[in-house]
């Protein structure tokens, strides 16, 4: 069972130092626990450890803020910002378990779950419907989007959502391609079905913004870059991550 830890500098209040903000995350739990004292200095450290878990880990992740003292009420939004940062990833979400609570409810985490035990926020979680995802490591080689697209169609006849193999394959298909070509790193691609709609994200180790390499002849087979996913999406973007960025997109079905 590996942990990561995540310290930030340390905080001072009041004209003396304080115990710096830590990270516990632990691989075979979706809590991140968050200690010490966090203020603005703290929340790259948090949102980073936040992002990491969410790539890590299909399913919604809980911020454990029972051995935390918010010095700063503005470093709070950083949980309601990581949310709407991975609101459109494949099977991502997070809760907030924070039992000082707040009446009325705190404004900078609007649109959070906000539990006021563990038990409660893991209860949440437990209730959650199971996501139907899939996930692939693959390695930055010409054949990884032929991989890619093998998964997809595998993805949506077990979905029922056949409709959306022929637009999956194309936007995954770039993004693929545009690490291979890139990024130049191993990447794990993950998928799954939401709402009608198809979610696709492919996290590289790369720390480039995703390249945009223009359009190409119709006829071409790749190589049209992230320009076509842009026009075939509903939504799409880049997050970055301390050691590279999830590049993801949101499809719908054709008219």
């Amino acid at each position: 069972m590996r942990r990561t830890e995540r310290p930030s500098t340390r905080a001072v209040t009041g004209g003396e130092t304080t115990a710096p903000v830590h990270v516990l995350a632990d691989e075979s739990s979706p809590v991140v626990r968050i200690t010490g004292v966090l203020d603005r200095s703290g929340v790259p450290a948090v949102r980073d450890a936040l992002l990491d878990r969410l790539v890590a880990r299909p399913g919604p992740v809980v911020a454990d803020l029972t051995e935390v003292r918010v010095v700063d009420p503005a470093a709070r939004a950083v949980f309601a910002e990581v949310r709407r940062e991975v609101a459109d990833w494949p099977s991502a979400g997070l809760l907030v378990c924070d039992p000082a609570g707040s009446d009325p409810p705190d404004p900078a985490l609007a649109g959070v779950p906000v539990l006021p035990t563990l038990d409660a926020a893991m209860d949440a979680v437990a209730r959650s419907p199971m996501a139907a995802v899939l996930t692939a490591d693959l390695a930055p080689v010409p054949d990884a989007a032929r991989e890619a697209r093998d998964l997809l169609a595998d993805g949506c006849r077990r979905w029922g959502v056949p409709g959306l193999v022929e637009v999956g394959s194309i936007a995954l298909t770039e993004i693929v391609n545009n690490v291979v070509a890139h990024a130049r790193t191993p990447m794990t691609v993950r998928l799954a079905p939401e709402d009608g709609t198809l979610r696709l994200a492919v996290r590289d180790r790369s720390t480039r913004p995703p390249s945009f390499a223009g359009p190409a002849t119709p006829t071409s087979i790749g190589g049209r870059g992230l320009l076509l996913v842009d026009t075939l999406a509903e939504r799409w973007g880049a997050t970055p991550l301390p050691d590279g960025k999830v590049v993801w997109c949101v499809l719908a079905p054709p008219p």
